[in-house]
């Protein structure tokens, strides 16, 4: 079986509120590129990688009267794929879904959320992903609020040969310091931002603990917007977000060969997932942010890892219709693992 996570940018901006493509001349809202050439290179890029499943991150708007499902379901009618069918966890209001389209012919799957439901009081443990985590996170004896801007999806799944496995597919979100005067007050909403993005981890991290104890294979996907020395804060608080859900050092930790690499290699080459263009450097910085992060058990399967980087992947740099479909369809590009379940 193949599962992808895939960060594709603005796909909302692709279609209009019936779901229908947007496939014209107008821009799109990644720079420089129209709607057309944008949904030509997903379909392309949708395509090749020919998965069983495919976790969206950042998938069209389920705000009314828009709708993810609808949308993600013709853009498959009309690319011909597979995975064909969608489903939705909780929905945000960022206009960035987390949604997962899969081949109903191989998967099986179900929104399955777990934990209580909170209300705005909150809770400590790991509540419902929805919901208020309480959590002191600075020793302070001040407990901090924490939500997710965008829920994580928790999915029961099953193939038909009768595997059952968790997947939970995750968009961790820092807040960049926009608006800020000076250098001293973009310093404060940048560490307030990481704090907030450690707190989302740690409450992920709790659930995937819980998964792991029950002896549940799990596999966690998504992008989390942070890496092994990603910025000067993560000094700050000891540990970056992936290390945490991770669980580098506390119990029964998920694998992921790229994280696995960047963790234990802090100087020099390490895999990328993500190119921005910096305007005022005028170059592109690239950023390992994307994983699929898999229970022990699972890792013992032997899974195959693959990043469809359109330059450092000989397989996506020698077919130049697929190299050029993924510079454009995205700033992020596909992670794939190969599993035999």
């Amino acid at each position: 079986m193949r599962l992808a996570t895939y960060n594709v940018e603005w796909f909302d901006a692709l279609f209009d509120d019936d779901g229908e493509l947007l496939d014209d001349g107008e821009r799109s809202a990644r720079h420089d590129v129209t709607r057309a050439d944008q949904l030509t290179a997903l379909g392309i890029v949708f395509t090749a990688m020919d998965a069983d499943a495919v976790m969206v991150i950042e998938a069209p708007d389920n705000a009314r009267p828009r709708s993810t499902v609808r949308a993600l379901e013709r853009f498959a009618e009309v690319m011909q794929l597979r995975a064909r069918r969608a489903l939705i966890g909780f929905a945000n209001e960022t206009q960035q879904e987390i949604a997962l389209l899969y081949d109903p012919d191989v998967l099986r799957v179900r929104h399955d959320p777990l934990g209580q439901p909170t209300g705005k009081k909150g809770a400590v443990g790991a509540p419902r992903f929805d919901g208020t985590f309480r959590i002191d996170l600075d020793i302070d004896a001040t407990e901090d609020r924490v939500v997710f801007s965008k829920p994580p999806l928790e999915i029961a799944a099953e193939t038909t040969g009768g595997v059952v496995l968790r997947l939970i597919g995750a968009h961790l979100k820092s807040k960049a310091p926009h608006g800020a005067a000076t250098r001293d007050a973009a310093m404060r909403i940048a560490i307030a931002s990481r704090r907030k993005q450690l707190a989302q981890a740690i409450w992920l991290r709790r659930r995937v603990s819980a998964h792991l104890a029950a002896g549940e294979p799990l596999i966690v996907m998504g992008d989390l917007n942070d890496g092994p020395g990603l910025d000067e804060y993560e000094n700050l608080f000891g540990r970056s977000s992936v290390e945490i859900v991770m669980g580098e050092g506390d119990g029964p930790a998920l694998y992921d060969p790229h994280a696995r690499r960047a963790l234990t290699q802090r100087v020099g080459a390490i895999n990328t997932t993500a190119r921005f263009y910096l305007k005022d450097e005028g170059r592109y910085l690239q950023a390992l942010l994307d994983y699929i992060l898999v229970s022990p058990d699972l890792a013992a399967r032997h899974p195959r890892w693959r990043i469809w980087h359109p330059f450092d992947d000989p397989g996506c740099l020698r077919v130049p219709e697929l190299r050029n479909a993924l510079v454009t369809a995205s700033d992020h590009f596909p992670v794939t693992v190969e599993i035999d379940i």
